[in-house]
């Protein structure tokens, strides 16, 4: 199987048998439904679509009401594809919630890290600075130092470390483990930090070899 939608509800500690403190998350997996099932012989590939959490009718789009229609579902608010072939044995309407998954398996976790906005270098790379504030350097603690040689090549090489933008990109964090399944809530608890907000949308895949394109 190739795994569902879910939301990040926070972080929390989880207690190992052990007595163990383990850092955990929190994920509420849908319950999402099968919206589209796309096949070689119609679009070129092999996915589904799953959506979750409802979306009043009223604001929703003409096309969008007829696409959800079609699959026998009401509307929902987010829309995610995965990519693959394991979903045979899937129809339209199909729910997949909390059950799909077991206690002690590996998942990967897809989803948008957190905007952090217009960084220096020492935060964005991790640069240590020019060098301590000495010898008239009152501003220089923080700043990226030299980009490039003046004469030759005259100029910046492309890549190069500095400034800008960090934060809300696709990230993948693998193999993170569920430590704890409830099904009754459609939640899992998994071992460690993943992408995102608190409630922000994740893809989570099983580790069942599944590709997944885009978010």
């Amino acid at each position: 199987m190739f795994g569902g939608i879910g939301i990040n509800l926070g972080m929390t500690s989880f207690f190992s048998k052990n007595g163990e403190n383990i850092p955990c998350t929190i994920i509420k997996i849908g319950p999402c439904y099968v919206v589209q099932i796309k096949t070689v012989k119609n679009d070129g590939y092999y996915s589904v679509q799953l959506g979750i959490i409802d979306k009043k009718k009223k604001r929703t789009t003409k096309p969008l009401q007829g696409h959800f229609e079609k699959a026998g579902v009401f509307p929902k608010k987010k829309l995610l594809e995965f990519r693959g072939d394991f979903f045979y044995h899937l129809k339209l309407g199909d729910q997949i919630n909390a059950s799909f998954f077991k206690e002690g398996e590996l998942v990967d976790i897809k989803g948008i890290s957190k905007g952090k906005g217009f960084q220096g270098v020492v935060k964005r790379h991790n640069f240590s600075g020019v060098g301590e504030r000495s010898h008239g350097q009152h501003n220089r603690l923080r700043a990226p130092g030299s980009i490039g040689a003046g004469s030759d090549p005259s100029r910046v090489f492309k890549g190069q470390k500095m400034a800008g933008k960090m934060g809300g990109k696709n990230v993948t964090v693998k193999n993170l483990k569920i430590l704890k399944i409830d099904k009754d809530q459609n939640l899992l608890i998994l071992k460690g930090s993943v992408p995102g907000n608190k409630n922000s949308y994740l893809m989570v895949n099983k580790k069942n070899g599944t590709k997944n394109f885009g978010y």
